[in-house]
């Protein structure tokens, strides 16, 4: 049904081969378009996303310092603490929200 297909890498020019299993993956996955780029500017884009933590326009989370209330454990927390409600460090925090289920 498929056959193997010589496209060209938007970003490098290199000819590539879009084998025929990949065409039959990108079919059962429901794609529609053919891969613009070849398999290493593929990779070295993806390499490049994961070297921003994945968000490439994300700002890094401004974290600040907090006594936990539980135990008394110096942390930090992405949110300003107002002192009107508890703050738990991580080891805290994550048994009280598996009992809130």
């Amino acid at each position: 049904m498929f056959e193997d297909k010589v496209l060209s890498c938007k970003d490098c020019g290199v000819d590539f081969v879009f084998s025929a299993s990949e065409q039959e993956f990108y079919a059962e996955k429901g794609f529609t378009n053919e891969p613009g780029r070849c398999p290493s500017c593929r990779a070295a884009r993806k390499q490049q996303s994961r070297g921003n933590g994945g968000y490439s326009s994300r700002p890094q989370r401004e974290m600040f310092p907090a006594v936990c209330a539980s135990c008394g454990k110096d942390t930090t927390v992405p949110f300003q603490p107002s002192g009107d409600k508890p703050v738990y460090c991580r080891d805290c925090f994550q048994p009280r929200t598996r009992n809130n289920w």
